[in-house]
């Protein structure tokens, strides 16, 4: 197979990179630094450059890992988010139709609002609160509107022992504060990049010599996220609990409130997704968050 990877530099992209090897020829590309295909450099915010890489690629898999993540500051920069998150799914959808591919692509609990009393299913209405989350559905309804091989795997609360994370902000500001305060109201599951990466090299494994069939049976939304339940405050003690044990300075945690720390975009407070569509359709189930974050601080 050929398999091309946007957003190669990210968190779950750098993992893809790692697991796919085994799979066929990986064309990664990211947006800073322009990794390139017949010179070409690829920009997420212009159609005409992702199209141009597709056609010369022929792929015969697109992974969509790239995203504008900025949260808070989607808010105000609403071009460029809706660009990456919205306009560039819809322009490889667009091209993976016109070349036979498959589009996998990831997206977010922020699609939802956060006012469930259970976790989310698939086909729970959508209500996004925030820049962010109206993009990445725009991107998300676009695919499905393609009419091309797709599948999309929504996620949550997502880090990695590199880049930019929640779980590298707290080993960071441990070592430098005496006290933590953590938002203890917003409930989800942590989800390690390294474990999403190898569910989709995976389920694209399983596909085999006959994936555009075993993919064409399976098209939809799935979500995918580690098992188990926690809040951002039960995260970053689980973080400081692991520093502890190695001797590193441990700050007092304090549980505070949304309210207590205000920003620009509105986060949903209930982010917990159901899994049971994703076991029935590929039989993978991810860990407990709590033993996947194990594995990924023992390096």
């Amino acid at each position: 197979m050929k398999i091309v990877v946007f957003g190669a530099n990210g968190q779950v992209g750098w993992e893809l990179q790692r697991c796919l090897q085994p799979l066929g020829t990986i064309v990664a590309t990211q947006r800073e630094g322009g990794a390139t295909l017949a010179n070409q450099a690829v920009d997420l915010t212009q159609a005409d450059s992702i199209r141009r890489l597709l056609h010369a690629a022929r792929p015969d898999i697109i992974i969509n890992a790239g995203a504008y993540t900025a949260v808070d500051q989607a808010e105000k920069d609403i071009a460029t988010a809706t660009a990456v998150n919205a306009h560039a799914p819809a322009v490889m959808a667009e091209a993976a139709r016109q070349l036979d591919a498959t589009l996998i692509h990831y997206s977010t609990d922020y699609v939802f609002d956060g006012n469930s009393a259970r976790p989310y299913r698939e086909d729970d209405a959508p209500a996004p609160l925030s820049v962010y989350g109206s993009s990445k559905l725009a991107g998300e309804r676009a695919i499905a509107d393609s009419g091309c091989r797709h599948l999309i795997f929504r996620t949550t609360w997502v880090y990695a022992t590199r880049g930019k994370n929640f779980l590298l902000t707290m080993q960071r500001l441990a070592a430098e504060r005496d006290v933590l305060r953590v938002v203890a109201d917003q409930t989800g599951a942590p989800t390690w990049s390294r474990l999403l990466a190898d569910a989709t090299a995976a389920i694209i494994a399983r596909g085999g010599d006959r994936h555009a069939a075993y993919f064409g049976e399976r098209c939809g939304i799935y979500h995918m996220t580690c098992a188990g339940s926690t809040t951002w405050h039960g995260f970053a003690a689980a973080i400081i609990a692991d520093l502890a044990a190695r001797g590193g300075k441990t700050p007092r945690l304090e549980a505070i409130t949304t309210a207590d720390y205000p920003l620009p975009a509105r986060r949903p407070a209930y982010s917990l997704l159901d899994n049971s569509k994703l076991r029935a359709a590929f039989d993978l189930q991810l860990p407990d968050w709590q033993a996947a974050l194990h594995l990924a601080l023992q390096g």
